[in-house]
């Protein structure tokens, strides 16, 4: 008896019941009439193109509104990401086709096809990604997302924590980046726990509805760690009478109430499973809300799940009054979850946006603005070049890329980094590298005239006694020189102005005379060097 207890407990990790978890109560209620009627045949008229979504019913879906989802889509609508609905199955009704899927699986009756013989699994999928601009039916979150339906929930809306947990191992290992589980049960399970933290380490963000029992504490598994727990609101924004509250809830999200349900497409099991519009309420409806969001701030660049978890609580709107935790962290905003995700990210969009706002997409810019404005810095670069060929066809001497670089800073600089702008970014180091040596003076302030310093012979002749004893660096100031005097030449007619002379005829002279002077002093130092070296 002993060597038996002895090689039952070697084997045996843990023993616990199997629990069985269901849907939440109220969650499955309420159909709506009003909505029974599909969009008509294809046929017919397309809706008229709203803000955000040309669905017919979008308008009625309150609850994407609520979350300002308009704003996120400007950004992302999920394309990328893998949400998996481990639920009581998802069926492809007419409003899902659009939608992308991936292989799932249904533990229930452990075949790969899992589809949908309650309902509640597809108006949960739905709300992460129903088809959406395809003018039928309603909208969906993070719709250019797929879905990996997982059946774990049998067609009275129960099932085993068993199967539940093989199900999120099933998704962390098949690249499913969100899991959504609307149903949850009263027990805490080893089982459960290690197959969320397993999935968690896999880089999988996971949400699970509270629980609709008006409890004070969320159900399992909203309660585990690294579960997101969702309460849910009503269309007031208050906390749904129905909604647990307490321990476990980490953010709320729209779950509806009767003053109105959450409207998404799904099967009609007492129809002979057809296409029906329903209105729902539950925290499994608000859960679904979460996981869509994540699938947009994953899509826009956030991976780890825990940083996406802060991203989701950190732009909830917060609830400042809340002692009995109704809200968690506050409630879900779409728009600014995106925001914040991509806050210092450079979108296509932003740059697209950039480019039109300023200008560069208009043909005008570049005939009168643009390219009229290029004209002086060309003349910069050509005519120290073409000084350089003088000196050299008089005095030879060998071209190098010290020499080049001192025509080139001398004479405009890096000059197309002056006008650079990325978004959130000082300008000042782009003014800078984009700037000649004579303008390195008004650079950081951003001015345009010239600082009398720097627009002078002093910086060439200070670099000729700093370089002129190095073999190489010498060529540096020497086309330095030349190239400040290409530079101060051509601004003594393009842009005169200089500080405390104006931009007059005094300007003009000063910056003529001084560009002759560093001419000379390249024009010295080389005729010096031809000398010293045929000596």
């Amino acid at each position: 008896m002993g060597q038996l207890r002895s090689l039952f407990a070697k084997d045996t990790e843990f023993i616990e019941p199997n629990y069985i978890y269901k849907i939440p109560k109220q969650g499955q209620v309420a159909r709506l009439a009003e909505y029974l009627d599909p969009r008509p045949e294809e046929s017919k008229e397309p809706a008229p193109l709203l803000t955000g979504a040309n669905d017919p019913y979008y308008s009625k879906q309150w609850h994407l509104h609520n979350i300002n989802i308009e704003g996120a889509w400007k950004q992302t609508k999920g394309s990328g990401v893998t949400v998996a609905v481990i639920d009581t199955g998802v069926t492809q009704v007419r409003d899902l086709i659009e939608t992308q899927f991936v292989k799932g699986y249904d533990f229930v009756n452990d075949r790969e096809k899992a589809n949908d013989d309650n309902g509640h699994g597809t108006h949960v999928a739905g709300t992460i990604a129903q088809a959406t601009n395809n003018s039928w039916g309603v909208a969906g979150i993070a719709y250019e997302a797929s879905i990996m339906p997982l059946k774990v929930l049998s067609d009275y809306g129960g099932g085993t924590v068993a199967d539940i947990a093989e199900a999120i191992r099933f998704a962390a290992d098949n690249g499913a980046n969100v899991i959504n589980m609307s149903l949850g049960g009263g027990g805490e399970s080893q089982l459960m726990r290690e197959a969320i933290d397993y999935a968690h380490s896999k880089g999988v963000v996971i949400i699970a509805a509270a629980g609709n029992e008006d409890a004070n504490g969320a159900a399992y598994p909203a309660r585990y760690p690294h579960v997101i727990g969702v309460s849910a609101l009503g269309p007031d924004g208050e906390r749904a009478p129905y909604s647990n509250y307490g321990a476990g809830v980490d953010i709320s999200a729209p779950g509806g109430s009767d003053a109105g349900k959450v409207l998404q497409a799904t099967v009609d099991m007492d129809n002979k499973g057809e296409e029906v519009f329903l209105g729902l309420q539950g925290t499994s409806m608000a859960s679904p809300h979460v996981a869509g969001v994540a699938a947009l701030v994953r899509a826009s660049g956030v991976e780890n799940p825990d940083e996406i978890e802060n991203v989701l609580l950190g732009s909830a709107r917060a609830i400042h009054e809340d002692g009995l935790n109704y809200y968690g962290a506050g409630q879900l905003n779409a728009e600014a979850a995106v925001k914040q995700a991509t806050e210092g990210q450079i979108t296509f969009q932003d740059f697209w946006r950039w480019l039109r706002e300023n200008g560069y997409l208009n043909p005008r810019f570049w005939i009168d603005g643009g390219a009229y404005a290029l004209i002086p810095k060309l003349l910069m670069v050509v005519g120290s070049y073409l000084l350089a060929w003088f000196l050299r066809v008089y005095f030879p001497f060998s071209w190098s890329w010290s020499l080049s670089a001192g025509l080139l800073f001398g004479s405009s600089g890096l000059f197309p980094l002056k006008g650079l702008y990325i978004f959130d970014l000082p300008q000042w180091p782009f003014r800078v590298l984009g700037s000649s040596i004579p303008e390195l003076g008004n650079a950081i302030q951003g001015t345009d005239a010239f600082n009398p310093i720097f627009a002078s012979v002093l910086i060439p002749l200070g670099l000729v006694a700093l370089l002129l004893g190095h073999p190489k660096l010498k060529w540096f100031a020497i086309g330095s020189s030349i190239g400040i005097a290409t530079c101060l030449g051509v601004s003594s007619f393009s842009d005169p102005a200089v500080w405390g002379l104006g931009a007059g005829w005094i300007s003009r002279i000063f910056l003529l005379v001084n560009a002759v002077i560093c001419y000379g002093l390249a024009h010295f130092i080389v005729t010096n060097e031809e000398k010293t070296t045929q000596s």
